[in-house]
């Protein structure tokens, strides 16, 4: 809302949905700032579901219990039986042993169903929070951080969260039981043997930590080659034509081959290093079940174990590595996850619009005033500069002047978009800084220059400002607005859905369609800012007898770049660095040969201003 130069035009990013890469576990992680901190404010979300977070640790429990420690110990002993080592029913321990795995399955298949069922409502509390937040935020905000990082925080950074909370912390709390618990089992049965095993675990996690450091350096590589590469057929298709009005066919083609030549090499080596880290975690484990198989046979000879305790021991080191690698894989998941929590929670501690404030009461036609009103969008950059000016009720004041001279911000100043450095500004006598913004915006409508449309019923468009309006108010109010007629063709009328915000429509009809927006607000002050500088001369025309509906017996402020429109204006404001440098109608100021006078001329001599 602020002017061009500060406005922020970034492109939110887009994350496109594909198969998932087990190289995508290793994409480049965000650490966050505060760890603890950020752990104690998501804790916070968990403490509130403590029924259900309690129900997924007793699933998980039960679920290792069984699988890996419970189950083992069984066929362990089973064997035992089978070789005449041990006494006991052997029937009786295979079926103990098949209800443990059924157990461990059905366990882990609720747990996935809990933990589904929290990241979802600790993702939707936290969307609820973010979103309500934003719609708080005052304007300066959204002016001076990059929109396209606002929505990734929304989609991508929640969305790590929600992929965290459901798959990573319940493999983290169950990796970490059964490791433990395989550990005391196996040091039960046999220290010494449990104690050559754990070699294989040291080269485990050296293993694992060099794969993942490979992989997390090509796959980083890969997606900022990716990018690039992204950006240059972006390039060419919007700039087909110049492209080959330049003859930069072969050129174009070039650098797309060097960046795609590049982009294959790192994507051949992520996928090496990615692809051989289920190879190497297997031979790893071959190495460990050759470990048990060699010295648990010999332990088996002297009589220290059993044949059925080297059966436990072989499904207990395959079981032991499975978490450890589990842990180390979802590593970087869970420090994206807390970077991107952190990320949300400093959009939540931001301070909301002061709404508070007196009411503004305004009878008919509001009379504005400014008086030595000084304004900077960054402090020590002056903006607007001992800025005085009387807007008598129900009169068209037109600002011009070149671009970045101030004239959008003065109706930033207007709404209180921005609050003033020094100065008054004044609306029926009522200062604005003690006036609430709510009430304040109630008595103000704006048509803007980008015609800003939702992707919803033309009726729920035009009723965006208050949906108690009458049908019959709002269909006249688009009669008044040159718009009925094309609403009325459309396939439902007024029922009909805008798709993508009005991309079904001429940018002239959507134009309108604004105009018509304001038009039902029935607003005592009327801006409009640049509202007709994207379409052609005749939809022009049709706007402009439209606006000259709306502004009728309001307050009006114009925006213009093209002079022609303003001609009929009571008051034309001329502005330059923040100063009013020439005041007055049309012909008093072209009869003034001043800064008015060269502006007109020059558009009227072809050229651009």
């Amino acid at each position: 809302m602020a002017d061009s130069e500060q406005k922020d035009k970034t492109p939110p990013k887009v994350q496109r949905p594909g198969r998932f890469r087990p190289s995508d576990r290793f994409a480049e992680i965000q650490h966050a700032s505060d760890i603890l901190g950020t752990l104690k404010r998501i804790w916070k979300y968990f403490a509130k579901e403590q029924l259900l977070l309690i129900v997924i640790c007793t699933l998980v429990v039960i679920a290792s219990f069984c699988g890996f420690i419970f189950a083992p110990a069984l066929q362990s002993k089973a064997i035992d039986i089978i070789a005449k080592k041990s006494d006991g029913n052997l029937n009786i321990y295979i079926g103990l042993m098949l209800a443990a795995y059924l157990v461990a399955s059905v366990m882990g298949m609720i747990q996935e169903i809990c933990s589904a069922k929290l990241s979802q409502r600790i993702v939707k509390k936290l969307r609820e929070e973010l979103l309500a937040k934003i719609v708080d935020l005052p304007v300066s905000y959204l002016d001076t951080h990059s929109h396209g990082d606002v929505m990734s925080r929304m989609t991508n950074d929640i969305e790590n969260i929600s992929n965290t909370v459901s798959q990573s912390l319940p493999s983290i709390f169950s990796g970490v039981l059964t490791t433990i618990g395989i550990a005391v089992a196996m040091f039960w049965y046999c220290w010494q043997l449990a104690l050559l095993s754990m070699l294989t675990v040291v080269l485990t996690i050296l293993s694992t930590n060099f794969l993942s450091n490979k992989v997390r350096k090509y796959s980083k590589k890969r997606s900022e080659l990716l990018g690039k590469l992204n950006g240059t057929v972006e390039e060419m298709v919007s700039g087909y034509k110049t492209v080959i009005a330049y003859n930069h066919q072969d050129i174009t083609i070039d650098n797309f081959s060097e960046t795609s030549d590049k982009l294959t090499k790192a994507g051949i080596k992520t996928e090496i290093f990615s692809g051989i880290m289920g190879p190497v975690m297997n031979a790893i484990n071959n190495i460990s079940f050759v470990i048990i198989a060699t010295f648990g046979g010999y332990f088996a000879y002297k009589g220290i174990i059993t044949v059925g305790v080297i059966s436990a021991f072989i499904l207990y080191a395959k079981s032991f590595g499975r978490p450890i690698n589990e842990i180390a894989m979802i590593y970087g998941q869970l420090q994206n996850a807390i970077a991107g929590a952190e990320r949300v929670f400093h959009v939540l501690d931001e301070g909301n619009e002061n709404m508070e404030g007196k009411e503004c009461k305004i009878e008919n036609a509001a009379n504005i005033e400014f008086k030595n009103v000084n304004f900077s969008y960054v402090p020590g950059n002056p903006i607007i500069n001992d800025f005085t000016l009387s807007i008598p009720s129900g009169k068209k004041v037109a600002l011009v002047g070149s671009t970045g001279c101030g004239k959008t911000t003065i109706a930033n100043l207007i709404l209180r978009f921005y609050d003033i450095d020094s100065g008054e500004i004044l609306v029926d006598g009522q200062k604005l800084s003690e006036t609430s913004r709510d009430s304040l915006r109630k008595a103000i409508a704006i048509v803007l220059q980008d015609s800003i449309l939702f992707t919803d019923t033309v009726k729920n468009n035009l009723k965006y400002a208050d949906d108690t309006v009458s049908d019959e108010d709002m269909i006249k109010a688009a009669e008044l607005s040159h718009c009925n007629k094309f609403i009325e063709n459309l396939p439902e009328g007024y029922d009909t859905v805008l798709n993508a915000a009005g991309a079904n429509l001429s940018q002239g009809q959507r134009q309108l369609l604004t105009i018509a927006r304001a038009f039902v607000a029935d607003p005592k002050i009327l801006i409009l800012d640049e509202a007709t500088s994207n379409v052609d001369t005749r939809t022009e025309k049709a706007i402009q007898n439209a606006m000259q509906q709306v502004m009728k017996n309001r307050t009006s402020i114009v925006i213009a770049h093209r002079l022609s429109t303003i001609r009929d204006a009571d008051i034309i404001i001329v502005m330059d660095k923040g100063h009013i440098v020439e005041q007055g109608n049309h012909e008093s100021l072209l009869a003034a040969k001043g800064k008015y006078y060269d502006l007109y001329m020059t558009q009227y001599a072809g050229f651009a201003t």
